[in-house]
């Protein structure tokens, strides 16, 4: 349910609204825009069904919300939402890159991969400290010496640390060392995770599961925002099909379908999408063009020597000609590449 005020509700009536949704059992989201004050109602159906908030005062009209994502829907919040992520914000005119390694391998690998993204323009270092893999016998990443890396090339490049939480049990610890969490694309479904940081207030970049519909990503998403936390972005990273010769389907009209159906910011990883490094420059031009707010490129000093996904990784020679040619792109569609 969504509660319209009126445009000269009085911060009083807002609050009169709030309390009487609470009372009522249900949780109350208020989101304030330029003309009124909308807030989002969620809860047990039944108590939704019985809740009348037409009568309050300062309610301009109440409306019923079809879809199951509530919170992150476009009907809860018509304007687009920006993110800050420690003086970085996502959304907007703005074009945001994260780039870095697939995995933190050994302290110089990270620092002069930070330092040739920076120099491309990323404003995030991506880089995993806990690896998920396929394999049990694959490298499994650094853990917390991998996130001391992270941190350390944060601090001396100035770059924003992104890198993926993997459970809840090493959710605090992650937390000390980075300014966003990246949910992977085989965790998009872990709901306590997703419960877990969506009772915190640090971003979360949200990977598109590997077979999951518009709806299932967006419903997982509103677990996050459900739990308080609306510093949410989308990221779309291909998704399986019967197509073998890249290593996913990158979904790029899923771009333009969230840009109708959530105001949550979208960002686009063509080195999943495509698991070949030549395809990259090409998807994240399109990405560009089709809507994203932001890129996720996997960046390597040697991606020939990589302990994971080397084929997919540019070098930082290939990534400063991704970033100029993404550049004009944005260019042309009235962005700008920050």
């Amino acid at each position: 349910m969504i509660i319209v005020m009126n445009f000269a509700a009085t911060p009083e009536e807002v609050a009169g609204v709030v309390a009487k949704v609470t009372e009522s059992g249900l949780k109350a989201h208020v989101s304030e825009g330029k003309e009124c004050t909308i807030i989002g109602v969620i809860g047990e159906k039944s108590l939704i069904a019985r809740f009348d908030g037409e009568a309050l005062p300062g309610v301009e009209k109440v409306l019923a919300v079809t879809e199951s994502y509530k919170l992150a829907s476009r009907k809860f919040k018509v304007t687009d939402t920006i993110i800050d992520v420690s003086g970085v914000k996502i959304g907007g005119e703005n074009i945001v890159v994260m780039a870095g390694p697939c995995a933190v391998e050994s302290r110089e690998q990270l620092i002069e991969s930070a330092y040739a993204v920076k120099k491309g323009g990323a404003k995030f270092l991506r880089g995993g400290a806990y690896k998920p893999r396929t394999s049990p016998y694959a490298f499994q990443g650094l853990e917390e010496k991998g996130l001391k890396m992270l941190a350390e090339a944060g601090e001396i490049t100035g770059l924003k640390i992104v890198t993926e939480v993997v459970d809840a049990v090493s959710l605090p610890l992650v937390n000390e060392y980075v300014d966003m969490f990246q949910i992977g694309a085989r965790n998009m479904q872990n709901f306590q995770l997703l419960k877990a940081v969506g009772r915190l207030t640090k971003p979360v970049l949200l990977k598109r599961g590997l077979s999951a519909t518009l709806d299932e990503w967006l419903n997982a998403a509103e677990y996050i925002l459900s739990e308080g936390n609306q510093n949410v972005i989308m990221c779309e990273r291909g998704i399986r099909t019967f197509e073998t010769y890249t290593r996913n389907t990158l979904d790029l009209s899923a771009v333009a379908a969230l840009k109708n159906m959530t105001h949550l910011p979208v960002v686009v990883d063509p080195s999943h999408g495509t698991g070949r490094w030549k395809l990259v420059s090409p998807m994240a031009r399109a990405a560009v063009a089709a809507g994203a707010d932001g890129l996720m490129i996997e960046v390597h000093p040697n991606p020939a020597d990589a302990l994971s996904d080397g084929p997919q990784s540019l070098n930082p020679e290939n990534f400063e000609v991704m970033m100029q040619e993404v550049a004009a792109i944005a260019e042309a569609i009235g962005r700008k590449l920050k």
